[in-house]
């Protein structure tokens, strides 16, 4: 039997997709940035990011099915699925903002 969600468990999947929404932007940014030549970012991070997205969200689609499947609780489905997202922003977020600004 499932164990039963609480509001706090509602309120940490919306914190973590929050958590996600502004690292994305920070990131999505950051990229623009080395595009144009501003923000030092690797020859590879187009490819990078194409690749860590689709891994992404297979992981968490497979990971939430299986959960859901099993019978456990839409909360902790739902924290299933978003936690792979959300370590992929995270990381890219660090790694990034250790980049910093193209300097000459």
């Amino acid at each position: 039997m499932p164990r039963i969600a609480t509001p706090l468990d509602y309120w940490t999947n919306a914190l973590q997709l929050g958590f996600v929404l502004a690292e994305a932007q920070s990131v999505i940014a950051m990229r623009m940035m080395g595009a144009a030549g501003v923000w030092s970012v690797p020859k590879t991070e187009n490819k990078r990011m194409l690749n860590e997205k689709i891994f992404a969200f297979v992981k968490g689609t497979t990971d939430a099915s299986r959960a859901a499947i099993a019978g456990q609780s839409p909360d902790a489905v739902t924290a299933l699925a978003i936690k792979p997202i959300r370590q992929a922003t995270r990381a890219n977020h660090k790694r990034l903002k250790k980049r910093g600004l193209k300097r000459g």
